[in-house]
């Protein structure tokens, strides 16, 4: 080759670096249960980390109502706060919901108004009239940003249109006089549902992202606390962690529900990294008093204060660093944890 051929390819690829190097930091927030009528104080503080995604992951609105009507008011009200309008003129969002904004607490697959509820929470998500999540059932739905070797995929899953049923179950705890309550285990029931499970597995099979997000609403590796969880169905939680360790791919589940905010961690067999799930809950409210949650997965400590999740991406040309980070007012970060993925 001349030396001006030469000069000209090591040039092509000195460029390449420079342009990867521009991009080598993605940041994207999270974040769940946001009640309408409660004082938002959390988007400046998002906004303030730049992040260039958000991500709904549930109880976007506090409903539990049957009145469309209804329904319509609270979400023209969330989305006309004006710290959640400066949010949307400087990033895209995405997400799922949860109960509160599906309309009934716990609710499944019984709710009588999940279709006609579906169309509010579509639109609220801005997601286009062109997009298939319009003209199937439920709202599993899924984005792309990003491209090349900085290309991350965000799968929403839709843990309430197709879930079957909870039973609950009053109880007193030894040693105690307050009624409290827990779910049964139900054994062969579903979350997902069959048309949902082929999706998710298209969805990772079918993308060359380096990266995938899983917004599960409800947690997905919490075994320990009697409320909400993926494990009340644990032919579905295990059949989720087959389908995740089987696609081969780098993925962090995300999750919210619990007004609290975690890390849970367990090692995915034929993985190369632990498997985290993220859970950031709540902008608005937290547990009105602290008491003690166990979690065998728990990494770090059990966070009881209003919160969001910030997820960076540190690219790098073969592996990358993922830094993961519940944040709250005045700058604080409560905790972090970091995961390094190879491509």
């Amino acid at each position: 080759m001349k030396k001006g051929k030469t000069l000209y390819a090591f040039g092509l690829i000195f460029f390449s670096m420079c342009a990867f190097a521009q991009k080598k930091q993605t940041i994207i927030a999270f974040g769940s249960c946001d009640n309408q009528e409660k004082p938002q104080e959390l988007w400046q503080e998002i906004i303030k980390q730049k992040p260039v995604l958000w991500i709904w992951g549930g109880d976007n609105i506090y409903a539990d109502t049957g009145d469309t009507t209804v329904l319509k008011t609270m979400y023209a009200k969330q989305k006309s706060d004006p710290g959640y309008k400066q949010l949307l003129k400087t990033c895209p969002i995405t997400g799922t919901w949860d109960d509160h904004d599906y309309g009934t607490n716990d609710g499944g697959k019984f709710w009588p108004h999940r279709d006609e509820f579906k169309k509010f929470e579509l639109q609220f998500l801005d997601i286009p009239r062109n997009n298939a999540v319009w003209s199937r059932p439920g709202i599993y739905n899924s984005m792309t940003y990003g491209d090349g070797k900085t290309k991350i995929k965000v799968i929403n899953l839709d843990t309430r249109y197709f879930r079957d049923t909870l039973v609950k179950v009053y109880y007193k705890p030894e040693g105690s006089e307050k009624k409290e309550y827990k779910y049964e285990v139900n054994e062969t029931g579903d979350i997902l549902g069959d048309v949902q499970w082929k999706w998710l597995e298209d969805e990772l099979r079918n993308s060359d992202a380096p990266f995938f997000i899983i917004n599960s609403s409800i947690q997905a590796l919490a075994e320990d606390h009697r409320f909400e969880k993926w494990v009340n169905f644990p032919k579905a939680r295990q059949r989720l962690l087959d389908v995740l360790a089987a696609s081969k791919k780098n993925v962090l589940i995300i999750s919210g529900d619990r007004h609290i905010a975690e890390f849970s961690k367990v090692d995915l067999p034929g993985a190369n990294y632990p498997l985290y799930d993220f859970t950031s809950s709540g902008l608005t409210h937290t547990w009105p008093e602290k008491w003690v949650e166990a979690n065998r997965y728990r990494v770090g400590e059990l966070v009881i204060q209003k919160n969001f999740g910030i997820i960076k991406i540190d690219w790098g040309m073969k592996d990358f660093k993922v830094t993961l980070q519940i944040r709250g007012k005045d700058n604080q970060v409560f905790q972090h944890q970091v995961i390094t993925f190879k491509r």
